[in-house]
């Protein structure tokens, strides 16, 4: 019994000092939580995995009951996701309602739900009718949230790829692209009355991999380079990510808005992908990843935002093997379905103390006297 007692507290304190540890990689850090994969942890697992590492906030791509089930009374703020497929049915007011009843109600007073994004990069379809069920399908949403008086607690958006864009550079010249222009001027209008932030899919990655010879590989990955100099505004840019992001609060400001908050929904850097996806690599997946966290973390604003720290949401947490197109798809994860890292990257050195288990069996004495020797070392280095 002895025994037991010690071992206890020497686990209580690994987590003490796991959690102590790791603390600064939830500030201003987001994390997409995509499950088209058949060898995924289960959600209870991956519970327990996120909430040692201290992540604070997750994205999710549906509603998975399982998923907000398992993170009921954890400190897990969450993005839920009403897919392309709902949209027309979300126009009817009787089915918006039925789906809030049973997607939201059920785990809101648990689970920390604190937005949902109605459809996913719906202008990347060719179907006009979608584009044209995407503001009333937003705007039934929220009616029905404050019918039911949830909409202090939960905001409505739609996350947007960066396609959207019809001219980025410089940044202080970005506008959305002509064909786009009558929807998106509606929907600003809509995040101005609601008071919600505008999602936005940022990939430097698509932007090297498409024209290598004129993209600095340090511009794309926040390494060491002279970067560029907006002629507009003078301001200086040493990465391709926050000049995207600038592009779109030109391109919001283009349309009479100036209260509209950019938010990142998905950036990430593949690392593995075809022959033509150039730069695809563990490597350079490790450094786009690190320098973006030491950013995130030094609560960084864009040249054009300076005040504004970064709102990010990496994608993604896991590789999905189950991903069509091209291989990159199915590498962009942090992690292995086993919970270990994919590289060695900044992120590893936010996890000191952290174990992982590559099977969802019990823990058992071996593992028990692992985490015992762990929290030895800690002691003696201490």
């Amino acid at each position: 019994m002895a025994a037991c007692s010690v071992i206890f507290r020497l686990l209580f304190l690994l987590v003490i000092l796991s959690a102590s540890a790791v603390r600064v990689l939830s500030a201003g850090l987001g994390i997409n939580y995509g499950q088209i994969a058949n060898n995924l942890p289960s959600p209870s697992r991956v519970s327990v995995m996120l909430q040692s590492l201290n992540v604070s906030r997750l994205k999710l791509y549906d509603a998975d009951p399982n998923v907000l089930l398992a993170f009921s009374n954890s400190n897990v703020e969450f993005v839920i996701g009403l897919g392309n497929e709902y949209l027309q049915d979300m126009t009817d007011p009787i089915k918006a309602q039925n789906w809030v009843q049973q997607h939201l109600q059920p785990h809101i007073t648990q689970t920390k739900i604190t937005c949902i994004t109605v459809g996913n990069e719906v202008f990347m379809s060719n179907d006009t009718q979608l584009w044209s069920n995407l503001l009333p399908a937003m705007k039934m949403v929220y009616n029905t949230l404050v019918n039911l008086g949830l909409d202090k607690q939960v905001i409505v958006t739609s996350a947007h790829s960066f396609n959207i864009i019809g001219n980025s550079y410089p940044p202080s010249s970005g506008t959305f692209r002509q064909d786009l222009a009558e929807y998106i001027q509606a929907i600003l209008n809509f995040h101005s009355q609601i008071n919600s932030p505008f999602l936005i899919n940022a990939y430097p990655f698509f932007a090297y991999k498409d024209n290598p010879d004129h993209i600095s590989l340090e511009y794309v990955l926040f390494q060491p380079n002279p970067g560029m100099i907006d002629p507009n505004t003078n301001l200086h840019y040493d990465n391709m990510l926050y000049a995207q992001v600038d592009a779109v609060y030109s391109a919001i400001k283009a349309m009479g808005h100036t209260d509209i908050e950019v938010m990142i929904s998905e950036t990430g850097w593949p690392s593995k992908g075809d022959p033509d996806e150039i730069g695809s690599t563990p490597e350079n997946a490790a450094l786009y990843h690190s320098n973006l966290l030491n950013r995130i973390q030094a609560k960084q604003g864009t040249p054009a935002k300076p005040s504004v720290p970064i709102n990010i949401y990496v994608f993604a947490l896991f590789n999905e093997n189950l991903k069509p197109g091209k291989t990159s798809e199915r590498n962009y994860g942090l992690f292995y379905p086993d919970g270990t890292p994919v590289y060695s990257s900044g992120l590893q050195g936010y996890l000191p103390g952290i174990v992982y288990y590559s099977s969802a069996s019990t823990i058992n004495a071996c593992s028990i006297f692992s985490l015992v020797i762990l929290v030895m070392s800690y002691l003696i280095i201490a």
